[in-house]
């Protein structure tokens, strides 16, 4: 489970304002990659109750998931999501994009953090001190928090899709490569939000030159 040590560790240090900030959606095949940064009141003791609600993104059920990114915008001092398109991410390379879109939320929370706990990423240029961390969506209640805020906020984006794309099962898979996926893209061809440069589109791409 994750706790308040990291953040206690830099608050120790004078800084006031500590950001957690991870992302979802590197993986899949369509899609943005969304990113969320959030800043925890500095007084937390780390006993509140509804901290026992965070933890990776990835360990919770969707119901869990909810309900733990209703409670971080409920109890946080500071929020923001940012993404990065699949267009973008088929010019910049999912890295880079994942990055820019981490940096783009903690640009939206409205508040100057004095720092940042990444979820771990390699870092090429950043504008704030910060911290990497293996694994920190399971060892900080920020980075936790930034995880449950933007995987809920990717995976109804893609059950909007859904909508817009229908044949593709987006509400299902979020546009993960599963196999129900895979079998999408061989039938319809990609639509406008799938990831171009990533080779499984790419083929199927091959298949439907005149494709959207």
């Amino acid at each position: 489970m994750p706790d308040l040590s990291l953040e206690s560790g830099v608050l120790s240090r004078g800084i006031r304002l500590v950001a957690g900030v991870d992302e979802a959606g590197r993986g899949p095949l369509a899609g943005p990659v969304v990113a969320a940064a959030v800043i925890l009141p500095p007084d937390l003791t780390g006993t509140e109750p509804w901290l026992q609600f965070l933890d990776d993104s990835k360990k919770l059920s969707h119901t869990r998931r909810e309900r733990a990114a209703d409670i971080v915008h409920q109890n946080a001092l500071a929020v923001g999501v940012g993404m990065v398109s699949p267009e973008d991410i088929d010019v910049m390379g999912i890295g880079r994009a994942a990055l820019a879109a981490m940096l783009l939320a903690v640009g939206q929370l409205g508040l100057e953090p004095g720092h940042l706990l990444l979820d771990y990423i390699h870092v090429r240029e950043c504008p704030y001190t910060y911290d990497t961390i293996v694994k920190g969506d399971s060892r900080s209640y920020s980075i936790a928090a930034a995880s449950n805020v933007a995987k809920v906020t990717r995976d109804r984006l893609m059950v909007e899709a859904e909508e817009t794309y229908p044949g593709y099962a987006f509400a299902k898979h979020k546009g993960y490569p599963t196999k129900a996926h895979f079998a999408r893209l061989q039938e319809l061809g990609p639509c406008p939000i799938h990831r171009r440069s990533f080779a499984p589109v790419a083929q199927a791409s091959m298949l439907f030159p005149a494709g959207p």
